[in-house]
């Protein structure tokens, strides 16, 4: 009987009528023609017209037709699932504090704090003496209260306490406006910046401030001075950056005495330094540019400090006296090797804090200082109490300290904040992330995996999944990663990940070749002409897992945004029978087109990345090989939701547009493909941290459909271990696209 059952229940769910089936055919994009020759190759692009000539600004009729066209689409996809994305955001929200705030910090005598109010979307930042109450001196909420979109750059505090400084993204373009306000009164200054990047920095006169803008093709290339009361147009240019491949910053160092401006592409920087304390002096150069140097710069005592790439790829340590700190100066401290690799510095007065990873693990190192001001080389390091985890450096804002404040997190282990005290060599923990709705960690098992790539190489895998996971190659398995820029994905923690589990999920991060987990040479072991092996990594550890039977071929969930939008992409041309979902975040997918245009925003900075195939055919031809637009096909695709946004300065809009377009001409199944693209926000989606919750909610519907899963957070599903009833492991209500 209960065989008859089951299989009547499958029979009826699928013969109903899915909503897909019966919703509105997709937008089909007009096709005009389009081409160009370089190289000997001619490139024919028919929906090169989705980019708006007159960007930033988009206004053509057309383009906003078919981009609102998409979006209706995917509102009508979704709203029959409305009830169940309801249901999931409320889960994701019971596991958030309706009230929270962050453990105190103290700078010029004042201790600082962030504050949600109860179900408050922003943050209000707080400020008090020590015997004095508390001062809202930023109030996120109120200054976001009529915008769509809103996200802080960042703030600065004068010296004297008096003024602040911050700056502002009302639309997601990331130009940022810098407002002041006196904080003895309570009164918005006069002073207006716009079309500003990153976070203003007083000088200690308490009335110049420095900040960086943006040209209008969005690259930070100039450092500008701004003294209170005086009109914008009068603001002193501290420095200007002519090379269009390079990008701009400034920061303070530890010791805030001097404001540090950066130069740099991905490849090489260059540093110069200015006095706080005397804002209208002439800028000094650290070291010259020289390509393919990296080098930071902190500051403790009389000493520069310097982590630089120039003789270790993992980056060595130097310290040079700050009254002559050019680079035949310079003094080895610690020399980077292929297991330790260097990561930053944080300069105390009587420390030197040393952030590493040692074997793909973090670590963070003590150096003591003696008397005569030399360092002590001791092998001392924190000692944190699981054996893989995600540890680094909080927010630490004293220099005459011996508490060094930590972040820390491990695939079970919600978020923990940690001061470590020097002198007992003790963590004390200050908070540990509260989640209202309950967690179990013993409910969860995570593990360390290296799985071997093609090539031979072991690349390794964490992973989290329920502790009563049956790991016969019938449960699902969501399988992440990013894989560019050198940017590892630390195996933490994450609330949202939980729904997945408690839905019999096995959850992986891939730490392929583009980041840096295993050192500088893992990242450089994923770009230019080595860039397919972050694809090939991803592809073999999915295909490894399958053979160790955490999954099965087409029950696997893939996602990744901007760079690892770009990787899911290419894995859905090369592997498409792999996938059962594909969530591809604001992707760069358009990537030939985009590092030929010299005019956009990114390109110029990003040829050390990924190649310039202007000038080489070599590098144009292997961009060509696996650009995820330029090498769809006609065939079988797995079922893919796709986002954009539509003022995004990093992947244009255009790129997710053009791709899904092609992609609907192209793909020969018919799985559901969506595109969402954000018309009021940029590169990271819906700011305030419930509406971003939402979005997650709508990914992971997407996601439970296309694999047949069911929406209860129990783990049997009778659809589940039904091998081949359905394409692409995807179920009738994300099927017919």
């Amino acid at each position: 009987m209960l065989h008859v059952l089951l299989v009547q229940i499958i029979k009826k769910m699928v013969e109903k009528k899915s909503p897909a089936a019966g919703a509105d055919s997709p937008p089909i994009a007009q096709r005009k023609p389009h081409q160009f020759t370089m190289h000997g190759f001619t490139i024919k692009d028919p929906y090169a017209w989705l980019q708006d000539p007159g960007y930033p600004t988009i206004n053509d009729k057309d383009i906003l037709a078919y981009l609102t066209a998409e979006n209706t689409y995917f509102d009508s996809h979704m709203s029959e699932h409305q009830d169940n994305i309801d249901a999931l955001f409320n889960e994701f929200k019971a596991r958030q504090q309706a009230e929270d705030e962050s453990v105190p910090y103290l700078e010029n005598n004042y201790f600082y704090q962030w504050v949600f109010a109860k179900h408050a979307q922003y943050r209000s930042w707080q400020r008090w003496k020590e015997d004095g109450s508390k001062q809202t001196i930023l109030d996120e909420t109120h200054l976001a209260a009529d915008c769509d979109y809103f996200r802080l750059g960042g703030f600065d505090v004068s010296p004297d306490g008096q003024y602040i400084a911050w700056s502002a993204d009302t639309d997601g373009s990331e130009r940022f406006g810098i407002s002041v306000r006196d904080l003895n009164n309570n009164t918005l200054l006069n002073d207006k910046i716009g079309a500003t990047i990153g976070c203003p920095i007083w000088a200690q006169d308490n009335q110049t401030l420095f900040y960086v803008l943006v040209n209008e093709n969005w690259r930070p290339y100039q450092v500008m001075a701004h003294v209170l009361g005086q009109a914008t147009e009068q603001d002193r240019v501290i420095y200007t950056e002519q090379d269009e491949s390079f990008f701009v910053g400034i920061s303070t160092t530890q010791s805030e005495k001097y404001l540090l401006i950066s130069s740099g592409d991905h490849v090489t920087s260059e540093v110069h330094y200015l006095p706080l304390n005397q804002p209208e002096a002439a800028l000094k150069l650290i070291s010259a540019r020289r390509k393919g140097h990296e080098y930071n710069v902190d500051h403790g005592g009389r000493n520069f400090y310097i982590t630089t790439n120039r003789s270790e790829v993992n980056f060595s340590v130097v310290s040079v006296d700050d009254s002559n700190p050019a680079e035949p100066h310079w003094q080895t401290i610690i020399d980077g090797d292929a297991q330790h690799y260097i990561r930053g510095l944080l300069p105390l007065k009587n420390h030197l804090i040393v952030q590493q990873r040692i074997n793909g693990l973090d670590a963070i190192r003590i150096l003591a200082r003696r008397a005569d001001g030399s360092l002590s080389l001791e092998e001392n390091y924190i000692q944190f109490p699981e054996p893989a985890y995600s540890a680094s450096l909080a927010t630490n804002t004293q220099y005459n300290t011996n508490i060094v404040r930590i972040s820390y997190q491990s695939m079970t282990t919600p978020a923990t904040v940690f001061d470590y005290h020097i002198d007992s060599q003790k963590l004390s923990v200050r908070k540990v992330q509260k989640i209202p709705s309950g967690y179990d960690e013993s409910g969860f098992s995570s593990e360390r995996l290296l799985l071997e790539a093609r090539d031979g190489v072991k690349i390794p895998v964490s992973i989290v999944y329920p502790k009563d996971f049956i790991q016969d190659g019938s449960q699902p398995l969501y399988l992440y990663a990013y894989g560019a820029y050198g940017h590892a994905v630390p195996p933490g923690f994450s609330t949202t990940r939980l729904s997945l589990l408690k839905r019999g999920f096995a959850f992986a991060i891939a730490h392929i070749r583009g980041g840096d987990d295993l050192g500088h040479q893992w990242y450089e072991d994923g770009k230019l002409d080595k860039r397919t092996n972050t694809f090939n990594d991803f592809v073999d550890v999915a295909r490894e897992l399958i053979a160790k039977k955490y999954t099965r071929p087409g029950n696997i969930a893939i996602a990744g945004g901007s760079a690892g939008g770009e990787l899911v992409a290419a894995v859905s041309n090369q592997a498409p029978e792999l996938w059962g979902a594909v969530v591809a975040q604001v992707p760069f997918v358009d990537v030939l087109n985009t590092m030929l245009n010299k005019d956009l925003p990114l390109t110029p900075i990003e040829w050390p990345e990924w190649g310039n195939p202007i000038e080489d055919k070599q590098a144009f031809e292997h961009i060509l090989s696996y650009s995820p637009y330029d090498q769809l096909k006609a065939m079988d695709y797995p079922p893919m939701l796709v986002t954009a946004g539509l003022n995004d300065p990093r992947v244009t809009y255009w790129e997710p547009a053009k791709y899904v377009a092609r992609l609907r001409h192209l793909k020969t199944d018919k799985n559901l493909l969506l595109l969402k693209t954000n018309m009021a926000a940029g590169h990271g989606g819906k700011s305030g941290r419930f509406d971003s919750l939402y979005e997650v909610a709508e990914e992971y519907i997407f996601i439970l459909h296309a694999l047949g899963r069911s929406y209860s957070p129990e783990h049997t599903n009778i659809t589940s271990h039904l091998e081949g009833l359905f394409s692409c492991g995807g179920l009738a209500p994300f099927v017919g696209g």
